[in-house]
């Protein structure tokens, strides 16, 4: 049975804040909201666990990470390789759009940014469908949501390996959208043209899900004047 007492990633009652964080931790500028819980959000100090499918069993020798599509120079790597990559740091909270947000979480991995600087995305590229080892489960980003700087693959939370569970050996973070949309067991970054919607947005789920503008289902009318 859960407990706070067995959970050592509870929070304490006290809102996270970013003093004290490590040097050059670039700090997601939703966390300097004076109100950092979007409409229809309420605070967690749990990690919470939900899956679309079933935990994929990942080897880490076998594991590997493709950038393709749109781009000058496809790129693969191995999990050895991904860990000499140049490592950031990012604090952020986040949002699932099944109403709760965790405030005030450290991640560490490798900037997306720099992974498409360094691929290329050529011109015309405007969307990035993002797959992960769950049973082929896709979701669809815009290019743009991709390239800010708290945007990352990460390989640790809060000091620790991310676990199987919480999308472990690596995970996609998109602090600025919903948590859908930071796929876990990443394995496929594809850029494209088109935007071809995911596994919970062909299920009827927002093609942005930006939590601040409550874009949670694509029958909301911003959505529907956006796709007329």
């Amino acid at each position: 049975m859960y407990s706070p007492r067995t959970d050592p990633k509870y929070q304490a009652e006290e809102v996270p804040g970013s003093k004290s964080l490590p040097e050059e931790t670039i700090i997601s500028p939703d966390t300097l909201r004076s109100d950092r819980l979007p409409q229809g959000q309420h605070r967690t100090r749990k990690w919470p666990v939900l899956h679309a499918t079933a935990v994929p069993s990942i080897e880490p020798a076998k594991w590997q990470l493709t950038i393709d599509g749109l781009v000058d120079c496809p790129l693969t790597c191995s999990l050895e390789e991904f860990g000499q990559l140049p490592r950031t740091r990012v604090y952020s909270d986040f949002h699932c759009v099944t109403a709760w947000s965790r405030l005030g979480n450290l991640w560490e991995g490798v900037s997306v940014a720099r992974l498409l600087d360094e691929v290329g995305v050529q011109h015309g590229s405007q969307f990035a469908i993002v797959e992960g080892y769950d049973q082929g489960w896709t979701t669809n980003i815009p290019l743009s949501a991709l390239l800010h700087e708290d945007v990352l693959l990460a390989d640790r939370h809060d000091g620790e390996p991310i676990d199987e569970d919480h999308g472990g050996p690596v995970r996609l973070i998109v602090p600025r959208l919903f948590a859908w949309k930071s796929a876990k067991w990443i394995r496929r970054i594809t850029l494209g043209v088109d935007n071809i919607p995911g596994y919970w947005e062909q299920l009827g789920y927002h093609n942005i899900g930006n939590p601040w503008q409550n874009q949670r289902y694509r029958d909301d009318p911003a959505w529907m004047e956006a796709n007329d």
